[in-house]
């Protein structure tokens, strides 16, 4: 059930957003146990005023091809699993739409099943009374 934000810059073409958002979702099942339907992702191209970051910092050089993946899960997911899909999604990101492993930055954020609705007002994922 994770819910990703994908922020970028703003100029990237519909085929470009396509092969991101695909090969995202691509790594997130083949190594982070997410069923292939469960696929909630957010795309926000940003003007370059609206999308500071730092081009050193823990990493790069960072070019204007800059990736943030913020993802908000719920099922923990063990530091060899995270490690293992920081892995897997820079090499297809890096193979389609050609993102540079230095321009992909990650983070995840876990939350408790009742944190979530999906639909209904309903907090599907917890017995219901």
């Amino acid at each position: 059930m994770p819910f990703t934000n994908i922020s970028l810059l703003r100029g990237k073409s519909p085929e470009y957003l396509k092969a991101l958002s695909d090969n995202f979702h691509r790594a997130m099942v083949e190594t982070f146990d997410v069923p292939p339907t469960d696929r909630f992702q957010a795309i926000h191209q940003l003007e370059p005023n609206e999308l500071i970051f730092d081009r050193t910092y823990l990493g790069g050089p960072r070019s204007d091809d800059y990736v943030f993946f913020h993802i908000t899960i719920g099922k923990p997911r063990s530091t060899e699993v995270k490690k293992a899909f920081y892995r897997r999604l820079v090499t297809l990101l890096a193979d389609a739409p050609g993102v540079r492993p230095e321009d992909v930055m990650i983070n995840i954020v876990t939350t408790t099943r009742e944190d979530w609705s999906f639909a209904d007002g309903i907090a599907q994922m917890i017995q219901q009374d």
